[in-house]
């Protein structure tokens, strides 16, 4: 027995950035990724301090009254609807993020399935792999122009702003939607104005969804809301799965309600809507917005740094650098 605490890490990470806790932590690793089922994750946190886990690692009361040595969890990621943190709080465990980190890499991502729904290129590609690429017509293939065009973005955090930075370059016109209005100064920035939803809806040539995940949030953009939508338009969700509902958006883009949709997250992910795998006029991915080598070494970075701090180690030691729960330390 090494009379270290336990660190349990439900994915694989990357070696060198992980290493730092095998001097305070008995590191225990999964050496693949998978989607653990809920007697597998009680299994593997029975008995451990501490974990580094993922989205797909849903840690509520239930769970938590299985581990009762655990005492912090650390999410590689900036949504954290994966974590009950009301449950997390009572039973003493602190819990931490990675935000900051993803800011520009998603704001890249977010532009590259906007321009690729746009243009139609995962269609276009299709059809060339296809070998079906035997003439050209002139007025085939037509997509959406970017330039000149209004983007809508539905939340306004940082990514969000990263987001409508991007859009200087493409003078398009740029209006959001939030919960809370930006300072003046902000908007200016970013050449940036504030409408109401409806007005969001009814106005985006190309609409971002960028809102966290909540139960408020479910289904925000539902069958009423894409209906309000204008027939040429492109949704483009890199939040969160749920935010969107699937089946209707299936059914608004067989309808021809909307022009197209590019979606990197999904309801039930990994699943994905059948009907939404059968359509020419939807760009997916598979929950990659952030997944540039350097911004998810940074990501495993801040997991490691947040678990080295809440057990008095490191460069913040006893001052997790993204605590969600502060007064669980206190």
């Amino acid at each position: 027995m090494s009379g270290k605490p336990k660190l349990w890490i439900s994915r694989p990470l990357f070696p060198d950035v992980v290493e730092p806790l095998h001097e305070y932590f008995e590191v225990h690793a999964e050496a693949e990724e998978r989607v653990l089922p809920p007697d597998a994750l009680v299994s593997r946190l029975a008995g451990v301090e501490a974990a580094i886990v993922g989205l797909a690692d849903r840690i509520d009361a239930d769970v938590l009254a299985k581990a009762p040595s655990l005492r912090f969890v650390a999410n590689l990621g900036v949504g954290y609807n994966n974590l009950d943190l009301d449950a997390l709080s009572a039973a003493g465990v602190g819990a931490s993020n990675t935000p900051d980190v993803l800011n520009e890499t998603v704001a890249d991502y977010a532009w590259a399935l906007m321009l690729g729904a746009a243009r139609r290129v995962s269609a276009a590609e299709r059809w060339l792999r296809d070998g079906q690429w035997t003439s050209s017509r002139f007025d085939g293939w037509l997509g959406a122009d970017v330039h000149g065009r209004t983007l809508g973005i539905l939340g306004m955090g940082r990514i969000g702003q990263a987001i409508a930075r991007r859009a200087i370059g493409f003078r398009t016109r740029v209006i959001y939607h939030n919960r809370s209005r930006l300072a003046p100064e902000t908007e200016r920035e970013y050449a940036a104005s504030y409408v109401d939803k409806d007005t969001l809806l009814r106005e985006s040539d190309h609409l971002i969804l960028v809102l966290p995940f909540t139960p408020a949030n479910r289904h925000a953009i539902g069958a009423a809301e894409l209906a309000r939508m204008k027939p040429g338009a492109i949704l483009i969700n890199i939040a969160r799965g749920g935010i969107v509902d699937d089946a209707a958006l299936a059914e608004a883009l067989a309808r021809g309600t909307i022009a197209g949709a590019a979606l990197d997250v999904f309801e039930g992910e990994p699943a994905v809507h059948p009907a939404l795998l059968e359509l020419d006029n939807v760009l997916l991915s598979p929950h990659i917005a952030s997944a540039s080598r350097d911004t998810r070494r940074g990501m495993a970075a801040l997991a490691v740094d947040n678990v080295l701090a809440a057990f008095g180690h490191g460069p913040h030691a006893g001052r997790p650098p993204t605590l969600l729960n502060p007064g669980v330390l206190a």
